[in-house]
């Protein structure tokens, strides 16, 4: 299994919102939309970074419930395999693909699908992934059952789930492939 790490090649990988104050990364959200009108970020609505904050709290408590080490306060975003979807969000898109096994797994969780639907109260399908995280050890049967969204709901079509969502909560095998 690989996961795959997708980005702006002009800003480089491992750059996050959640990284830097909530007042900056609303002001790099209203520069994108200025300057980049047609970047997908360019979507996200004005209190987006305040629902990724909780969202990114409610998979670090879930994590850590299930014995998961989490060293960051809000995880570096990669997905399970090649997302085509994913590889047309930016203008110069790049992508860093790592073997999962370069990981601690014991600092990745999972979400079978963005964690934000994956947790929003909004999206009630009754899916047996809906509000649930998983260990590496967990998604496995998971993608088993299902198989990866990107195979079969890459455009959307079939519910919000086009990816699985890796979260690492350890800055350890990321800092090998910054750039830089």
């Amino acid at each position: 299994m690989f996961l795959y790490h997708y980005f702006d090649n002009s800003i480089g990988p491992f750059v996050s919102l959640s990284d830097v104050p909530i007042d900056q990364a609303k002001s790099v959200l209203d520069t994108i939309k200025r300057t980049k009108p047609q970047a997908q970020s360019s979507q996200r609505h004005d209190n987006y970074m305040e629902y990724r904050h909780n969202c990114e709290a409610i998979i670090r408590t879930e994590f850590r419930k299930k014995g998961g080490l989490a060293t960051r306060l809000s995880p570096h975003y990669m997905v399970v395999e090649h997302s085509p979807w994913l590889s047309t969000w930016f203008e110069n898109s790049a992508f860093i693909k790592i073997p999962v096994e370069e990981f601690d797994l014991n600092t990745v969780s999972f979400t079978y699908g963005d964690s934000m639907p994956t947790f929003s109260p909004t999206v009630n399908d009754g899916k047996e992934y809906r509000q649930r995280l998983y260990t590496y050890d967990e998604i496995l049967p998971i993608i088993e059952k299902y198989g990866l969204p990107q195979d079969w709901n890459n455009d959307g079509k079939y519910g919000p789930e086009r990816y699985i969502e890796a979260h690492i909560w350890s800055d350890e095998t990321i800092n090998t492939y910054r750039l830089g």
